[in-house]
């Protein structure tokens, strides 16, 4: 009995030395959040010298080719700089998203369409709004393949929610059209629209939300848009 009570003791006293006290535990978190805020400093730095470079790259495009051998050197320093920003933080979408664009619409050395779709894609499922607005776009007017509405839309909106005014602009013209949505969407706005009293879906005033959070972007087509319908509703009130 003696000996299982001294047993005990150690083991209470053995848990009571490896557990954490709460000053050791904070100063872990600290050393935690220190080292993550590091690695994103450091991304960040990268990214910028990376944005520079692709600066350098449009400034001289406009004056020469788009595969000119002037601009190499440039798109390789971008690329190196996108690359080490993922390095630094893998968790990046941002670099991630202009990786993607180095792939597909820039002539940089070693480019593959491939690596670069894959890229957006990841991108916009991290959340990257302009990767969402990016990709929803080519999925509506540039794939040559498979017919991308549903997905075209559900992007769209993902970065039109985050206040995209591209993406906005984009979706508000295709509510406007007649575009059928996906169901995802109508399932959204039923729901929304039940809640308020109504159950029948307004493209128009969908479309004007859209034109709404552009406009509040500063975008000058989102208040343009919003003009537009102003008067056209003032006018069939008036017929």
């Amino acid at each position: 009995m003696r000996l299982l009570h001294t047993q005990k003791k150690m083991l209470g006293s053995l848990f009571a030395k490896t557990s954490l006290k709460p000053s050791a535990l904070h100063l872990f978190q600290f050393n935690l959040q220190r080292g993550l805020h590091s690695r994103n400093k450091k991304a960040a730095e990268f990214l910028a010298q990376g944005f520079s470079a692709i600066k350098e790259v449009d400034r001289v495009m406009d004056k020469s080719e788009p595969n000119s051998r002037l601009l190499i050197p440039l798109l390789r320093k971008a690329k190196e700089n996108f690359e080490l920003a993922l390095e630094a933080d893998n968790s990046n979408a941002h670099a991630r998203y202009w990786l993607s664009k180095l792939h597909l619409k820039y002539h940089v050395p070693g480019a593959c369409k491939a690596i670069g779709a894959a890229l957006l894609v990841e991108a916009a499922d991290m959340g990257d709004a302009e990767a969402q607005y990016e990709l929803g776009r080519r999925l509506r007017y540039e794939n040559e393949y498979v017919q991308s509405g549903q997905q075209a839309f559900y992007y769209l909106e993902k970065a039109a929610d985050q206040g995209h005014a591209g993406a906005a602009i984009v979706y508000g013209s295709l509510l406007l059209r007649g575009v059928q949505l996906p169901e995802s969407v109508t399932k959204l706005y039923k729901t929304a629209s039940k809640s308020s009293g109504s159950a029948v879906l307004d493209p128009v005033e969908m479309a004007k939300e859209q034109f709404q959070i552009a406009a509040k972007a500063g975008c000058e087509l989102g208040f343009k848009w919003l003009q537009r319908l102003e008067e056209e509703e003032k006018r069939l009130l008036t017929e």
